[in-house]
């Protein structure tokens, strides 16, 4: 029996999305991937109360949950039980687990497998040791280590020059390209057109900016402290939509795909501060020869992502 690479991924949504299909490419697994793809949009939409459904007391989640993962061969996937954060916390159906031989990959011997491992927060086993390998969001890692200095942080390349090696020995290798920004957004009155909504407006501006409360570190990192001297952070009440919280403020930042619900609240959209993007993180101390030949099989650059990392 050979090595047996842990590899730890989101449960659940776009992060995890993205990596099955990096998996996908670089595994030629496509089969594999869309089924769990599907199956988690299924059981997304049965949650949110999205697919009509007849009541059926064979079909709750616990008896969907057993169909899933009742599995004799580790090569098929396996799935767990999450609270999800809606109204009445349901359980929700996520990914658990699934195992992928490797074959014919340079640098990797033959006998070799990975097993991909998911995690609520991927980002912090991997800060215990727990794996030498595993993927999560960027926002993750600015939220709890970069250093805050008065100089902005607008590049995930740039990230691993700001970690404290004495706080992680986590870093970045590479980005998965599934990219979305935290953008400035403002009311007309606040920053009426022709003017620039960017990082000089913010130096000059003072007052109340919206942002969501788990994104206080990042923005802080973002946009550095220096520019960050005049201005209070406000946060949208709870059940408050974003762009309607920041409509309301009159400036925010948040994360945007299209903007055409920020548009909606009759927002200008100004620049965008930092990418948002899914990335391969590596444990460096657990790095062996086979866990750098699997790295090296998930970077390459046929990826198109934000991020350009100085190895």
């Amino acid at each position: 029996m050979g090595e047996t690479i842990p590899i730890a991924v989101p449960r659940k949504g776009r992060p995890l999305e993205s990596v099955l299909d990096r998996f996908a490419r670089r595994l030629d697994v496509p089969d594999l991937a869309d089924d769990i793809t599907s199956t988690l949009r299924h059981e997304k939409a049965l949650t949110k109360g999205m697919v009509d459904t007849e009541p059926d007391a064979d079909d709750d989640v616990y008896h969907r949950l057993a169909e899933y993962s009742t599995v004799d061969d580790p090569t098929e996937p396996e799935y767990t039980l999450l609270r999800d954060d809606r109204a009445g916390k349901p359980r929700r159906i996520v990914f658990d687990s699934v195992t992928i031989p490797l074959e014919n990959v340079d640098g990797v011997p033959d006998d070799t497998e990975i097993q991909l491992i998911g995690r609520e927060e991927p980002f912090r086993a991997l800060r215990t040791h727990e794996f030498a390998l595993g993927f999560d969001s960027a926002d993750l890692i600015l939220e709890e280590v970069v250093e805050l200095r008065p100089e902005p942080l607008d590049r995930i390349g740039d990230i691993n020059a700001r970690i404290n090696p004495a706080d992680t020995d986590v870093r970045v290798v590479t980005g998965l390209g599934d990219t979305v920004y935290h953008t400035m957004m403002a009311t007309p009155e606040i920053s009426p057109p022709p003017a620039s909504l960017d990082r000089d407006f913010l130096e000059r501006y003072e007052g109340p900016l919206c942002i969501e409360p788990r994104y206080e570190r990042l923005v802080q990192a973002v946009l550095g402290t220096r520019t960050l001297d005049d201005i209070r952070f406000v946060h949208p009440t709870a059940g408050r939509e974003e762009e309607a919280a920041i409509a309301d403020t009159g400036l925010g930042v948040y994360l945007t795909v299209t903007g055409s619900t920020a548009r909606d609240h009759g927002l200008l959209l100004g620049e965008q501060l930092f990418p948002s993007e899914t990335v391969l993180l590596e444990t460096t101390p657990e790095v062996t020869d086979t866990v750098a030949g699997v790295r090296s099989l998930l970077n390459g650059t046929d990826l198109e992502t934000e991020l350009a990392v100085e190895q």
